[in-house]
C-alpha cells in the first residue's frame, strides 16, 4: 500500500502551527498588507494571543519583557519597510539585555525583491547586527526547520532575538510539511578540574567578593548562589540587571554597582583579593571601572567564555551551566568549609543602607526627592511585585536606591539602554503576572516616547501604575554635561497637562507634589481598576549632590 500524501495547507497556517508547537503564547505587533495571510492564520489559533499595539517599538518592548520574565520567546510583528525599521530599537534592546524573542516581519513577494520596489529594503541585513540569527523563508517546506532553529537559538544561553522574514507570496504557498516536535537539551556543565581550580582560588583568598550579573537572575542560579553565600558569607554586588539574585535583606547583599562614579561598593572591590564574576555581561559595567589597574585576580563563571578585554583577564574561566557550577561549588564547600573576615564588607553594607534610608521621612512639598520616591515605591510593592525602569536620570537613582527580594522583580534596560521601555514593558509584565503589582517609572521624556501605548493598556484592561518623574528636560544628559562642562546645553521642553492626558485615555490620574502624601497616592493608584498615572515633580537638585558625595567617598573602608 502506498502511503498517502499529507494534506496540503497554506504556508502561513503551517507557520502558526509551528509557533503553537513551540509553546509561543503571545505575539505583539502592528500588521500590514504583507502580513495579511499570516494574520488570517493567526486569528484561527486558540493557543496564541495576538496583542495589537500602537507602534512596533512598543510591541518589541512588550515581547522583550515577556521573554525576560518567562524565559520563553514571544513574537513581535511588523510589516516590511517602515514596520520593520520601527521594531529594531526594541529588538536591539532585547538582544543586548539577553531576552529571548522572535521577530516576525512581512516582505514583498520574492518576484520583486531583486529590483527597486515599493517599501522593499534588506530587512534581514538590517536585523543581522541586533539578533542572534536572521533568515528569510524562501520555500514553504523549510518553515518547520526555520521556526525550530529560531526558538532554540532564542532560548539558548545567552538568550536573544531571532528574526524570521516571511514574503507575502511564500505565505500563500501550499505545503505538506509538518511542525517539528521541540526537543529540549540540557546545557553542558563545567568539568570537575576547572571547578576545582575555582574552589582553590576561593580557599586561597582572604577577602573575596562576588559580582553577580544578568545570568544570575535565572531561578536555579539564584537559588544556588544564595546557598553559597549562606555557607561562606561572601558578599554579592549585583549589576543593575541582577537585582534580586540575592535578597536585599541578607547580610551578604552588597547592593549594586554600575554608576560611572566610584560608589561604596567599588571600595569593596578595591579591597578584594579575588573577584568572582557570575553571569557577568561586560555590556552592563565595563571592567576598566572596577579593575583600572588590570591587576585583579578574577574567576569568571558563565554560560560563555569571557569577552576579551585588557581589564578583564580571568585566571580561571568556568564555562557551562551557571547553576550547575554553583551547585558543584556548594558540594565542595560542604566537604571543605571556608571562613573569612567580612567586617569591612559589613561596614560598606551599613553605609549604603543608611544612604537608602536618608530621606525616608521627607515631608518636602513642591518637589519630591528621588530617594523618597524610591523608598515609598519599595514600601508599596511586595517581594514578588515588579518595578520597571525607563532610561534617564531616574534609572541611575533606581539602580542605586531600589533593591529587591526576588530575581526579575526590577527590570532595567542596561545593555542597549533604550528610552521608551517602561510603559510597554509594564503592559507585558501585567499580562504575564496579572496577580502582581506592576509599577513602571519613567522620566517625562521617556514616557512620551511611547505614550500611545496608554490606549493599548486601557483596551487590554491591565492593572498597572506608571509613575512619571517630571523635570521638563532631558535630565540625565543635563547631569552628565554639568559634570563635564559645568553647564548644559538647551535640553528643556514642555509637557502636556498630565491629568487631562490620563483621563483622555481612560486612565486613573494622580498628581502629587507632597512627599508625605506620595505613599498614600501610590496605594490609591494601585487600588484602582485598570491603568493609572501618577506624576510627581522630581527634585533633581539631588543629582549634583550625589555626584559630590560619590566624589568624596574615601579610597578605604
Amino acid at each position: 500500500m502506498v502511503a498517502s500524501e499529507p494534506a496540503l495547507q497554506k504556508a502561513s497556517d503551517l507557520f502558526v502551527r509551528c509557533l503553537e508547537e513551540e509553546g509561543v503564547e503571545f505575539i505583539f505587533g502592528v500588521p500590514g498588507e504583507e502580513n495579511a495571510d499570516f494574520m488570517m492564520s493567526l486569528e484561527k489559533s486558540d493557543a496564541i494571543r495576538f496583542v495589537l499595539t500602537r507602534h512596533e517599538q512598543g510591541a518589541a518592548f512588550m515581547a522583550e519583557i515577556y521573554g525576560r520574565l518567562t524565559g520563553n520567546p514571544a513574537g513581535c510583528l511588523g510589516t516590511l519597510g517602515p514596520g520593520a525599521t520601527n521594531l529594531i530599537t526594541g529588538v536591539a534592546d532585547a538582544n543586548m539585555d539577553r531576552a529571548p524573542m522572535l521577530v516576525l516581519t512581512g516582505q514583498g513577494a520574492t518576484t520583486r525583491l531583486h529590483k527597486e520596489s515599493h517599501q522593499v529594503m534588506d530587512v534581514v541585513g538590517m536585523f543581522e547586527p541586533v539578533t542572534k540569527w536572521a533568515e528569510t523563508v524562501l520555500h514553504a517546506d523549510t518553515i518547520p526547520e526555520i521556526v525550530r532553529k529560531s526558538v532554540r537559538l532564542s532560548r539558548t544561553e545567552k538568550p536573544g532575538a531571532v528574526h524570521i522574514e516571511l514574503p507575502e507570496d511564500v505565505a500563500k504557498h501550499p505545503t505538506g510539511a509538518q511542525p517539528l516536535n521541540p526537543v529540549r537539551f540540557r546545557r553542558a556543565v563545567p568539568a570537575d578540574k576547572i571547578v576545582d581550580a575555582a574552589f582553590d582560588a576561593l580557599k586561597k583568598a582572604k577577602n573575596p567578593v562576588i559580582i553577580a550579573g544578568n545570568g544570575c537572575i535565572r531561578k536555579r542560579a539564584s537559588k544556588q548562589l544564595r546557598l553559597l553565600c549562606e555557607k561562606t558569607g561572601i558578599g554579592v554586588i549585583s549589576t543593575f540587571m541582577a537585582k534580586g539574585a540575592v535578597d536585599m535583606d541578607a547580610d551578604y547583599c552588597l547592593y549594586t554597582v554600575g554608576l560611572g562614579s566610584k560608589d561604596r561598593m567599588n571600595l569593596v572591590i578595591d579591597d578584594a583579593d579575588l573577584v568572582v564574576t557570575l553571569g557577568f555581561d561586560m555590556v552592563e559595567y565595563h571592567p576598566r571601572l572596577w579593575n583600572p589597574g588590570k591587576n585583579k585576580a578574577i574567576v569568571h563563571a558563565d554560560f560563555l567564555p569571557a569577552e576579551i578585554d585588557e581589564h578583564y583577564h580571568p585566571e580561571v574561566e568556568v564555562v557551562g551551566d551557571l547553576a550547575h557550577f554553583l551547585w558543584m561549588l556548594n558540594e565542595r564547600l560542604d566537604a571543605n568549609p571556608v571562613s573569612y573576615d567580612f567586617s569591612a564588607q559589613a561596614a560598606a553594607r551599613k553605609g549604603m543602607s543608611e544612604d537608602l534610608a536618608e530621606h525616608a521621612e521627607d515631608d518636602q512639598k513642591g518637589a519630591i526627592r528621588p530617594q523618597k520616591a524610591l523608598w515609598d515605591a519599595r514600601a508599596v510593592l511586595g517581594p514578588e511585585d515588579i518595578l520597571l525602569s525607563d532610561v534617564g536620570a531616574h534609572k541611575m537613582w533606581i539602580a542605586r536606591h531600589y533593591h529587591c527580594h526576588e530575581p526579575n522583580t526590577c527590570l532595567i534596560p542596561n545593555g542597549f539602554c533604550s528610552m521608551g521601555f517602561s510603559l510597554p514593558g509594564a503592559i507585558a509584565a501585567a499580562l504575564v503576572h496579572p496577580d502582581r503589582r506592576i509599577l513602571g517609572i519613567s522620566g517625562d521624556a521617556g514616557f512620551l516616547m511611547n505614550m500611545q501605548e496608554m490606549e493599548t493598556a486601557r483596551r487590554l484592561g491591565v492593572d498597572l501604575v506608571m509613575l512619571v518623574w517630571e523635570d521638563k528636560e532631558y535630565g540625565l544628559i543635563a547631569w552628565k554635561q554639568e559634570n563635564e562642562f559645568g553647564r548644559h546645553t538647551d535640553l528643556a521642553f514642555d509637557n502636556p497637562e498630565w491629568m487631562g492626558l490620563a483621563k483622555s485615555f481612560g486612565w486613573g490620574a494622580h498628581w502629587c507634589d507632597d512627599s508625605a502624601a506620595l505613599k498614600d497616592t501610590l496605594e490609591a493608584a494601585f487600588e484602582e481598576k485598570g491603568p493609572s498615572l501618577v506624576v510627581i515633580p522630581i527634585d533633581y537638585r539631588e543629582n549634583p549632590k550625589l555626584t559630590k558625595k560619590l566624589g568624596e567617598i574615601t579610597a578605604t573602608i
